[in-house]
């Protein structure tokens, strides 16, 4: 850095950098040339520094530096807009938590009560496929739901068919288009309903409780997908949370000694989480160019979400829900016929059937998906899941209190380490480094406490001997 008696000989430079300026000049200069040579000090500053070179100079950098601190004093002397920060902040988290407290009820609810209305149509009516079918073409209102919120909830209010074109970009931004619909909505509609067909069956061979468990691995199913298949950030703690999984299968399967109705029904419950996973993850690559049964289909069904369509906003999602509904009903409406005239699943007469239950499972598993898709506007997405696997207490209450299920020790050991890997994998990638910080927040706060009692205690007793006439003589 250069010393100012350096630059000396560049000071008289000075008197010939501003010559004295004519009548029009002065009358043509603007309010900001007024007010920079008004003290006179920042244009000597700004000369100096040009002639120089001092400190990376810019023109006007003396003068941008003295604006700056002015606005950063007048900011910092205005305390109301702070606390108005911090209130809009704090009012804003805590509307979050709120809304996160109701998606967890609704989400456990709705998924409890659509396991165990499934249960009690069991007694009288044995058409799995066929419940499936028909909830599957509930989602056809999902799309018009959403907009019934948009008109209800928007400032700037789209009409449907604008909106309608705005949501079909999740296909391209040609919208949808007749090979779009059989190449993109087949494979998420057959993963679909295949995930719902096995999820039914499961219950068929096992409690509400052991299925939902179940069902709740396909997080680790999805963690596994997306490590393989999607090259995603390995993490111990979820290779962990894996691995109890797995041991929490083993130990399901295990229960009624690996034969019988268990092992079909643990099967098809691995089935189904695992469709649903590979589902998901399949989803958001789909519409990555764009804008967490039984657990081995269910997980499959993820990563194929995540693969082909990316990261859709909330109305993209609700429109391509919709979709798979009019796909369903359009091109799978076979099936269930072919199951009921080859007596597969047969019913005497549509009078016979329970539509009671049946609107019941349907609109709870729509109320599901909505609910999810929600409460990622609404909320944190980590309530949500929390939300999912509070279900598996909900159903063992109803299955103890209501259906007097008695549980074995190995199967409560399977169900509490299946939900602890659940959770496991819900922690965030940076988990150990905040962990970290945390702890040595606790020291620090520890030491500064320990400090100031030291201080104290030692104040106290200088005032106590000066009290007793006693004087301390520091030693040289």
């Amino acid at each position: 850095m250069r010393r100012l008696s350096d630059i000396s000989l560049h000071l008289n430079q000075l008197k010939y950098l501003s010559p004295s300026p004519s009548e029009d000049q002065q009358c043509s200069r603007s309010f900001m040339d007024v007010k920079a040579a008004s003290n006179g000090v920042s244009t000597i500053e700004d000369r100096i520094l040009r002639i120089t070179g001092y400190y990376g100079y810019y023109p006007g950098y003396s003068s941008h530096k003295r604006e700056e601190a002015s606005e950063n004093r007048t900011e910092n002397l205005n305390p109301d807009n702070n606390v108005k920060t911090r209130c809009q902040t704090c009012t804003s988290a805590l509307l979050k938590i709120f809304w996160g407290f109701l998606i967890i009820l609704s989400v456990s609810s709705s998924w409890v009560g659509t396991t165990q209305i499934v249960k009690v149509t069991y007694k009288n009516f044995h058409c799995p496929f066929f419940m499936t079918w028909f909830s599957t073409n509930w989602n056809i209102m999902f799309f018009p739901v959403y907009y019934s919120g948009h008109l209800a909830t928007a400032q700037e209010k789209q009409t449907a068919i604008k909106k309608f074109r705005e949501c079909s970009r999740i296909f391209g931004e040609d919208g949808l288009t007749l090979r779009l619909f059989l190449k993109r909505t087949a494979p998420f509609s057959i993963l679909w309903t295949l995930t719902n067909y096995l999820y039914l069956l499961a219950l068929k061979k096992l409690t509400a409780t052991d299925v939902s468990a179940l069902f709740c691995c396909n997080k680790a199913f999805v963690f596994l997908l997306s490590w393989i298949v999607l090259k995603d950030k390995f993490m111990g703690v979820r290779i962990v949370a894996a691995i109890m999984a797995i041991t929490g299968i083993v130990m399901m399967a295990y229960a009624d000694g690996f034969h019988g109705d268990s092992i079909i029904g643990v099967a098809l419950a691995v089935g189904s989480a695992s469709t649903s996973a590979l589902y998901k993850l399949y989803f958001t690559r789909s519409t990555k160019g764009s804008s967490n049964q039984t657990d081995i289909q269910a997980s499959v069904r993820k990563v194929l979400f995540k693969m082909f369509l990316g990261s859709a906003n909330f109305g993209e999602a609700a429109y391509f829900i919709s979709t798979l509904g009019f796909f369903n009903l359009i091109f799978i409406s076979s099936a269930p016929v072919i199951l009921y005239f080859t007596k597969v699943e047969y019913w005497s007469s549509f009078s016979a059937l329970p539509w009671g239950y049946l609107c019941g499972i349907a609109g709870l598993w729509l109320a599901f998906s909505i609910l999810v898709n929600v409460g990622v506007v609404l909320t944190y997405p980590i309530l949500i899941s929390i939300g999912t696997v509070l279900s598996v207490p909900g159903n063992a209450a109803v299955d103890l209190l209501k259906h007097e299920v008695i549980f074995s020790v190995v199967r409560l050991a399977a169900t509490t380490i299946i939900c602890v890997g659940f959770l496991l994998m819900l922690l965030p990638e940076e988990w150990d480094e905040i962990t970290l910080r945390f702890i040595n927040r606790l020291k620090e706060k520890k030491n500064e406490e320990q400090t100031e009692d030291v201080t104290e205690s030692s104040v106290h007793t200088r005032s106590r001997s000066r009290a007793n006439g006693t004087v301390s003589i520091p030693l040289a």
